[in-house]
């Protein structure tokens, strides 16, 4: 038999566990975990047969990601737009950390963390820096910009699908 104050301590039990579910819920969505990010919403995969196209309108401070499919070999572009308004783009793997599987970048703040060995890696300096635990740039050389897109060939990403060899696959 059950007596009156185990019933009452069980009923404040889960109510304080029910409470306590629901501002942890409030705290997960407050800090943005769990949203969608930038990389998910709307951005479509591009098969070996085509051409990479990035909308200018839809690069802004916030990085984006462009997922990639080359004959069976996942890549991933970023673009963001540099606080001096000039749009930038590079693999979303590192130079140096590319072939461990776990060099590639996600946003902080205002900069790009590489998930290998931690760099942090302003976003001003997407495509400027060359060498080094950076993103790898894509310059201007290898894309055709207009004002209202960035056009990536699909022959460019052919020939840069083996530093992705070991993207992600590695931990």
């Amino acid at each position: 038999m059950i007596d009156r104050n185990t019933k009452k301590t069980s009923k404040w039990f889960i109510l304080r566990t029910g409470v306590l579910i629901l501002l942890t819920v409030s705290l997960v969505s407050a800090c943005g975990f769990g949203k969608k990010t930038q990389e998910a919403e709307g951005k479509q995969a591009v098969s070996s047969e085509e051409d990479l196209v990035l909308s200018v309108n839809d690069i802004s401070n916030t990085v984006s990601f462009y997922p990639v499919d080359v004959d069976g070999t996942q890549m991933e572009v970023l673009a963001v737009k540099a606080p001096d308004g000039t749009i930038r783009t590079a693999f979303n793997t590192c130079q140096v950390c590319y072939d461990s599987g776990r060099g590639y970048y996600k946003q902080e703040g205002d900069v790009l963390v590489c998930q290998n060995c931690g760099n942090r890696f302003a976003m001003d300096r997407v495509e400027v820096e060359a060498g080094g635990c950076n993103p790898w740039p894509i310059f201007d050389k290898s894309k055709t910009v207009t004002e209202e897109s960035i056009t990536i060939s699909s022959e460019f990403l052919k020939e840069s699908k083996q530093i992705f060899e070991n993207w992600k696959t590695s931990y």
